[in-house]
Parts: structure tokens; C-alpha cells; sequence
């Protein structure tokens, strides 16, 4: 008897202890029984949103993100699986918004401003209903102009009274508030030149809207430019290529002209060299010559005193010389 009532007590507490840590285990793990029901969010952005991320409404857990998937190239399409019980209708908000400071991420659900029909199973909640996570990293680097203009010294000082004082060991309260002071006043300091910045921003956004219809003209011509130069691709690759081929030839003929043309430069050389030699000589050349040839000229035009007759010119190319004759009948 003792031992069969040993027994049953065993038994009692096995089964009371099995159902509690089952109980435990369904409240700390949020297993759902039910049936659910599946639904698409289309995002701009959920970066850090995992698969197996939570589903709430209302701070209450009615779902799980079953898969995230990219849509359209610039976008982000969640399939999430919500209780069957739970209603999303038309008009539903999607956020995702944080869980944690360690970076978690959830989907909160929320009803729209207008009343709406209960989504069909599989339906999409459009981008115009979603909303992304706030990126802690862009809001903290908008705050790096604001630490670069405070004094660090100041900041060591106030943060070391704040920590003495809620420690109890701080001096008075009165220091506290003069650092606070001190940190306010240089706040106030920089406010002059965050006006400025502001203002001359909004100048610039000014000026730009003033020029919105050119810029959009010089956007879409920009953008026909690229278009016209991505049709005629081949044309321009081919082109390329001939303009490589005829480089080569260019090569070629330059290489081959260049052993004549260091001839005629040397040559060149040298009758500079003579002509500067005779200076004298060919300066009382240059400066009769023209006299001389008026008078030649006419004495040709008015009368048959002389003729000219050319006997005979020399052609000189690529290192031979080709001699033509002149007129046979009047030239020995």
C-alpha cells in the first residue's frame, strides 16, 4: 500500500511538473496553436529584419516573419504569418521598429485612419503603408556637427559632475548647474552659425527651385546622351577598333619617313648654317633682288628685248634625282 501510494504521487507530480514547464515553455517561446494566415509587406528599407522576427500589435506577438526577398530591385518584400484570429484589413500600417537597443527588429500592425476590408489571405500591404526602421547610424552622424563644435573639456567636466552627484559625492548641486551652464552658453554660441548654415541652405534649395524646369531639361538630356551612346555601342567599339588599326599604320609611316626626314633636317641645318655664314651676302640679296626684278619684269612687258627659256628643272624625292629638259628647240 505504501508503495502504490508512493507511486501515485510520482506519477501526480510528473504529469503537474510537465504541464507547467510546458506552460512555461509556450509563454516564453510565443508558440502559436492556431492557424495563420500570410500576407506580404512591401518596405523601402528593413535592414536588420530577420527572418523569425516578431509580429505584434499592440506590443502583443501574433505572428513571425517567414521570409524577406528582394522586389523590384529598390525594394523589400516581407511574407509574414499572422493568427488567423487577428484581423488586417486594406488599410493596416506596417513599421518596423526596433525590439532592443542590441539591434533587434520587429513588425508592429496598426490600424489606418480609414476603416478598410480584412485582407484576403496572401494579399499585400503597398509601400505607401509602410514605414522603414530609423537608421541609428545616420541619426547619430546628423549629431557629428554638433560634437565637433562642443568643447570637450566642457563635456568631461559636466558628465563627471553628473556622475559624483548621483553618487552621492558630489560637492553641491550648485556646480552641477554651473557646468550645465557652461554647456547651454556653448550651445547658445554656435547658434549664430547653424543660422547662417540654415540660412544659406535654404538659399541654395532656393536657387535651385528657381532652376527646377532647366535642371529636369538638363536631366533628360543627360539622359538621352546616355541612351544615344548606349544604342550606338557597337558603332563606337568598331570605331575604336579602327582608330587603333589606323594608329598602327600612323606608326608605321612615321617610322618609315623618319630616316628621310632626319636627312632633310640635317641638310636644313646646314643651309641655315651657310645662309648664316654669308649674312652680309644674302641680306644685300634679299634687299636688291626686288629692285632688280621690277626692272627685269619691265623690261620684258614693254618690248621683245629678251625671252626666258627654261632649259631644264631638277626633281628631287626619296633620294633620287630626276632631271626633266626644257624646250629642245631653244636650249642646247
Amino acid at each position: 500500500m505504501k508503495t502504490t501510494s508512493a507511486l501515485v504521487k510520482l506519477i501526480v507530480f510528473g504529469v503537474v511538473t510537465l504541464i507547467a514547464t510546458g506552460l512555461l515553455a509556450t509563454t516564453i517561446g510565443n508558440f502559436r496553436f492556431g492557424g495563420t494566415s500570410e500576407y506580404r509587406a512591401v518596405f523601402s528599407d528593413v535592414t536588420g529584419l530577420l527572418a523569425g522576427d516578431d509580429i505584434r500589435i499592440a506590443g502583443v506577438r501574433v505572428g513571425s516573419v517567414e521570409k524577406i526577398e528582394v522586389k523590384d530591385r529598390t525594394l523589400a518584400q516581407v511574407t509574414i504569418s499572422v493568427d488567423e484570429e487577428r484581423q488586417v484589413s486594406d488599410s493596416t500600417l506596417a513599421a518596423v521598429r526596433y525590439r532592443n537597443l542590441v539591434g533587434q527588429r520587429y513588425i508592429a500592425l496598426t490600424e489606418g485612419p480609414r476603416p478598410g476590408e480584412r485582407l484576403r489571405d496572401g494579399g499585400t500591404i503597398p509601400l505607401d503603408q509602410t514605414t522603414p526602421a530609423l537608421d541609428l547610424t545616420d541619426l547619430f552622424n546628423g549629431f557629428k556637427p554638433l560634437f565637433a563644435a562642443l568643447n570637450p573639456k566642457d563635456i568631461n567636466e559636466f558628465s563627471f559632475e553628473i556622475i559624483q552627484t548621483l553618487q552621492g559625492e558630489g560637492s553641491s548641486i550648485n556646480s552641477l548647474l554651473a557646468r550645465t551652464a557652461s554647456l547651454t552658453s556653448t550651445l547658445a554660441d554656435r547658434d549664430a552659425v547653424i543660422g547662417r548654415t540654415l540660412d544659406n541652405l535654404n538659399e541654395v534649395l532656393g536657387t535651385v527651385d528657381d532652376r527646377d524646369q532647366k535642371l529636369s531639361e538638363l536631366i533628360l538630356q543627360l539622359q538621352r546622351f546616355v541612351s544615344g551612346l548606349s544604342q550606338d555601342r557597337e558603332a563606337i567599339g568598331a570605331s575604336l577598333t579602327n582608330i587603333a588599326g589606323l594608329a598602327d599604320a600612323t606608326a608605321g609611316l612615321v617610322e618609315d619617313a623618319r630616316p628621310p626626314l632626319k636627312t632633310d633636317i640635317r641638310e636644313l641645318g646646314e643651309v641655315a648654317g651657310n645662309l648664316d655664314d654669308h649674312e652680309k651676302v644674302v641680306d644685300e640679296f634679299l634687299n636688291r633682288f626686288p629692285g632688280k626684278l621690277n626692272t627685269i619684269t619691265r623690261t620684258a612687258t614693254y618690248g621683245s628685248f629678251f625671252n626666258f627659256y627654261l632649259c631644264e628643272f631638277t626633281i628631287k624625292g626619296s633620294g633620287q634625282v630626276e632631271k626633266q629638259p626644257g624646250s629642245r628647240e631653244r636650249c642646247p
